[in-house]
């Protein structure tokens, strides 16, 4: 019952991957908007929406409704059945939150589309990230590796799971900002990279935010701000810090099996998410590119999120 119990959890995680990158592909192509009402599509039950009508934006709005049920309904089921087998109390806990967080976001997403607000998008999409990594450290403590305390045993170096934490929290604001920037649909509000309107720190003077709007006016882009393009240096700065933090976790753990290889597949994640971020600027925002920069990016702060944890329950093993 417990591999089936794993097995389930494991596919709920899964789903909820394919959803937020169903998510970022519908703010990617400002598709948020598409089907106006909520829980309802544009009148219809939303399972009995016709097909025909799947078009455009609202294809990908409507579908990403549909696997966010999936995935709602895939985690009140494996809630169910967690209280039902699993003597562990903090893993019922944490089941129960798994089920509270999803009917949450469910929520969220539903009051962004009623309520046509940005604020709601930002915090719809960086729960979606909390409530995928909830769901992942629930795979681990239901495996069998875990249960028989393998996953727990092995030589550390102790200090390693405070870089962990740290490097995590700072993917997690990443995360934060970058959602922040994504919800407010201004486009690029830096249009060139590595330089910021040629400059290595753009002017954010009133004079200059005026002239950057008069420009992006005449291409056809909404207007930025100060603001905006304030949080996309911050972004680049955090990517700068992240991609630091993730090889200093990779070099100081590079005696400890078997968190060394993970340690080199974070890196990785992290080179990869910033060359996507690079490419998102150099094609003009192209949705694919944009979506895919959303979805590495949420595998990195899960792994990091699972690192944080493995290091924290693990008891040294050496002799």
């Amino acid at each position: 019952m417990n591999r089936c119990l794993h097995l389930l959890i494991a596919i709920a995680t899964v789903c909820t991957f394919v959803l937020i990158c169903s998510g970022g592909l519908v703010t990617s192509k400002s598709a948020g908007m598409s089907v106006p009402d909520w829980p309802t599509t544009y009148g219809y039950n939303m399972f009995l929406f016709p097909i025909s009508r799947w078009t455009g934006g609202i294809l990908y709005e409507h579908t990403h409704r549909l696997l966010a049920s999936a995935v709602g309904l895939l985690t009140l089921l494996l809630t169910a059945c967690v209280l039902v087998v699993e003597r562990r109390r903090w893993v019922r806990i944490m089941a129960i939150l798994a089920c509270v967080s999803v009917i949450f976001q469910g929520i969220l997403g539903g009051l962004r589309v009623t309520l046509n607000a940005n604020l709601m998008g930002i915090f719809h999409g960086t729960v979606a990230q909390s409530f995928l990594s909830l769901l992942g450290i629930l795979a681990v403590v239901t495996s069998a590796s875990f249960l028989s305390g393998e996953y727990t045993s092995f030589c550390i170096f102790k200090e390693l799971k405070w870089v962990a934490m740290i490097v995590t929290g700072v993917i997690f604001t990443q995360l934060m900002v970058a959602a922040s920037m994504r919800h407010a649909h201004t486009e690029l509000s830096i249009p060139d990279f590595p330089t910021a309107y040629g400059r290595w720190w753009p002017p954010l003077d009133s004079v200059s935010i005026a002239q950057i709007n008069d420009l992006r006016a005449l291409q056809g882009q909404a207007a930025t701000s100060a603001t905006q393009i304030a949080l996309q240096m911050v972004h680049r700065a955090l990517a700068t810090l992240t991609f630091a933090g993730v090889v200093a976790f990779a070099w100081l753990a590079r005696y400890t099996y078997p968190i060394n290889r993970w340690g080199k597949v974070w890196v990785l994640l992290v080179a990869i998410q910033i060359g996507l971020g690079m490419w998102t600027i150099w094609s003009n925002k192209a949705a694919d590119v944009a979506t895919a920069h959303v979805s590495v990016g949420a595998l990195a702060f899960f792994l990091g999120v699972q690192l944080t944890f493995r290091l924290f329950c693990a008891h040294d093993s050496s002799p």
